[in-house]
């Protein structure tokens, strides 16, 4: 059969398995989850194998090292993904709560009950460990998924595909509740984008490049965020030392994530005291800084910045510095320049931290605290399957809840409407 018809029966398994699930109880999703490990931690082998295959033809395809490591099924990897599993066994059922219950004049009670969306389609490149995060995030939520990876993590994801459908099998769920896409044709992207018929909500996970065609193109909800230009702002109310660590801890625990600063905002009065010293310990570990007209007065050994540098995700060591009057002028750079990501004050003045909270557009603001920790598991999550900068129902990191909606639902004894 064509792309077409193969995603079209792919959607529509889904769909039929989207309603058992609907309806599975906590056990049975739980004992899925706890099967799927098994199975993961008795097939180390033939992931490797499958694993190996894949990271042949990725050194022959010319994948840099940085993809190729990403690729790798390592031992610890398949630890994390198994304990991943139980974590997920161990998180409370988002399913069927029923909140704000409260009478209406009219005797009957209203409340709204936690529903799962139905059918995730979830497209990522590289990472195989995504294939075991995003199929038991969708699981315990009640919710049926088709998972379409890159064409470089192919026989990594069937063989992961195949334990976590022995999983299901095991725990009495239907195996079709999670599928992998087999093809590598890149029209499977195209096809599962355009099923509102039965794809109910879609996860972009990867490039920039990837996630805007996804957005452009997508005839269902999407999930997402395209960058994560992260702000941290020191104000002149501002603890020093608290200032210094989070602003390098923001920048340099990591340096390929979303949730790293790129750039660093700092009050005209504070940064004399502030930047030299933030200079050097972001030379010693190597950071190049970038800064404007004030910044560059101050440390004349800094780059000049354009524009686009305001506007850039490095995922490098690379840092954007501006030299802002007060928290008003660096709020309104955040919310211009920023991807509504994650935004972060340093300062010990209440009333201004109160301010931030309320003005800075992003899905996550923090006050004296690294955005670093804008991630599912730090925010007591669990896990995440991505963090959504939308203003849906779904904003931040997108854990259990996040792949849920809710209905309302009418107790009555027979009332009426008069």
């Amino acid at each position: 059969m064509n792309v077409a018809e193969y995603m079209s029966e792919l959607g529509q398994k889904a769909r039929a398995a989207s309603r058992l699930m609907a309806r599975a109880d906590t056990g049975s999703k739980n004992a899925a989850l706890e099967a799927m490990a098994r199975v993961l931690d008795a097939s180390r082998e033939e992931l490797v194998a499958a694993n190996q295959k894949d990271l042949e033809n990725g050194r022959a395809n010319g994948l840099d090292a940085a993809m190729l490591d990403r690729l790798e099924l390592t031992p610890a990897r398949i630890d994390t993904m198994i304990e991943g599993l139980r974590q997920v066994a161990s998180l409370p059922d988002p399913i069927g709560g029923i909140t704000d219950m409260n009478y209406r004049p009219s005797g009957i009670q209203i409340g709204k009950m936690r529903v799962p969306l139905g059918v995730i389609g979830i497209i990522y490149e590289s990472r195989p460990n995504v294939t075991v995060e995003a199929a038991s995030l969708c699981l315990k939520s009640g919710n049926a998924t088709i998972l379409r990876g890159g064409s470089e993590a192919i026989h990594s994801n069937h063989a992961i595909a195949a334990c976590v459908s022995q999983g299901l099998t095991e725990a009495g769920l239907p195996a079709e509740a999670v599928q992998v896409v087999e093809t590598t044709d890149r029209a499977a992207v195209g096809e599962l984008i355009t099923m509102p018929e039965y794809v109910d909500v879609i996860v972009p996970r990867g490039g920039k490049g990837l996630i805007e065609r996804i957005s452009n193109d997508a005839r269902v909800p999407v999930i997402k965020h395209l960058d994560g230009i992260c702000h941290v702002y020191i104000d002149d109310e501002a603890d020093k030392s608290k200032a210094i660590n989070i602003a390098i801890n923001a920048k340099t625990h990591r340096y390929g994530t979303c949730n790293t600063m790129e750039t660093l905002l700092v009050n005209r009065a504070v940064a004399a005291e502030m930047l030299p010293e933030l200079a050097e310990h972001y030379a010693e570990l190597g950071v190049e800084l970038r800064g404007c007209a004030a910044t560059r007065a101050l440390l004349p050994q800094v780059n000049a910045a354009s524009e686009e540098d305001w506007a850039t995700e490095y995922l490098a060591p690379i840092l954007a510095v501006k030299v802002v009057d007060n928290m008003a002028e660096a709020i309104e750079h955040i919310n211009r320049w920023g991807s509504h990501h994650t935004d972060a004050i340093i300062t010990e003045n209440y009333t201004k931290a109160r301010a931030f909270l309320r003005e800075v557009d992003s899905s996550s603001v923090m006050v004296n605290a690294s955005t670093r920790f804008a991630d599912g598991f730090e925010y007591g999550l669990g896990a995440e399957i991505g963090i959504s900068t939308d203003k849906i129902h779904a904003r931040g990191p997108v854990g259990l809840e996040g792949l849920t909606s809710q209905k309302y639902v009418v107790l009555g004894d027979g009332q009426i409407r008069q």
